[in-house]
């Protein structure tokens, strides 16, 4: 049996080996799929408009970056001015759902009162709740108070916990945390405040690191919120300015778009570059118990 068994492992290993190299192919081809849109987009951007959609090839016949510059300079506000106004609306919610959803969550794992779990179901319920069905109320209420055609509808909403998929994200990562640190920390004359800012928010980096990165990125890639409420153009986000370059009435300059396109994907692409290892530790660690 030992020498029949000897025989048998190359065999196993080749097996092995072939599907190990089989499975990384397909991989590299699922990736390749995947990225094709973009390497597309990066090659209509040095394309000319009337090379554009009659040529499947990424690859330009002429290179050009003239549609860099006119994409950035060629309307009547800078695409700079877009670009900061996206990164101000940006930076405000990160710093808004990091803030108010750490503390909601905190309250919803660690505090006891009266009505906690009614609370906690119903800010779930909202979850479910599509965004245009409280589109006409908010947008109503925010005219009554003077804030449309400025960025307060898109940004003091964050610094009132209204994004409940992140209160339940931090909600399950804080629960994951052993309770005997509450208690050694009560003992050691540490009120609610004390445990949540020196034990609960530096164990949760992870956590806080995922949310950060989700919200600069559905933020920075919000179209319908800036078409409701901005209406001058000085105000318009970097996805408003956009669509500035299509016009369905008049000429469209598609590869000013596609060159804008390629450098509004650039901050997702840096933000992920540097915190990916602390957003693949939040998603893999949300909910487990240690």
């Amino acid at each position: 049996m030992k020498n029949d068994e000897a025989v048998s492992l190359p065999g196993h290993r080749g097996w092995g080996l072939l599907g190990s190299t089989s499975a990384h192919v397909v991989l590299g081809l699922v990736s390749l799929i995947m990225v094709y849109p973009l390497l597309w987009m990066v090659g209509s951007s040095l394309k000319p408009d009337n090379e554009i959609f009659n040529s499947a090839s990424i690859f330009p016949s002429d290179p050009n970056s003239s549609a860099y510059v006119r994409g950035w300079f060629g309307l009547k506000v800078s695409f700079g001015r877009f670009f900061a106004n996206s990164a101000v609306i940006a930076v405000l919610a990160v710093i808004g759902n990091l803030m108010s959803c750490s503390l909601a969550a905190y309250a919803f794992a660690r505090l006891n009162f009266k009505g906690r779990n009614f609370w906690f179901a119903l800010m779930l319920g909202t979850l479910m709740l599509p965004y245009h069905v409280t589109l006409i109320p908010q947008y109503v209420l925010f005219l009554n108070l003077g804030w449309v055609d400025t960025i307060l509808p898109l940004v003091v909403p964050k610094f009132l916990a209204a994004d409940a998929f992140f209160i339940f994200l931090l909600v399950q990562f804080f629960r994951g945390i052993p309770r005997e640190l509450d208690e050694a920390a009560i003992m050691d004359g540490c009120g609610p405040w004390r445990i949540y800012w020196k034990i609960m928010l530096p164990l949760a980096t992870p956590a806080l690191a995922t949310a950060a990165v989700f919200s600069f990125i559905w933020t920075w890639d919000d179209f319908f919120a800036p078409l409701i409420y901005l209406n001058d153009m000085s105000s318009y986000t970097f996805q408003i300015g956009l669509r500035t370059f299509v016009d369905s009435g008049g000429q469209s300059d598609f590869s000013g778009l596609m060159a804008m396109s390629v450098v509004g994907v650039i901050p997702i692409f840096i933000l992920f570059l540097f915190f990916q290892r602390l957003l693949i530790d939040g998603i893999a660690t949300t909910g487990m118990k240690r």
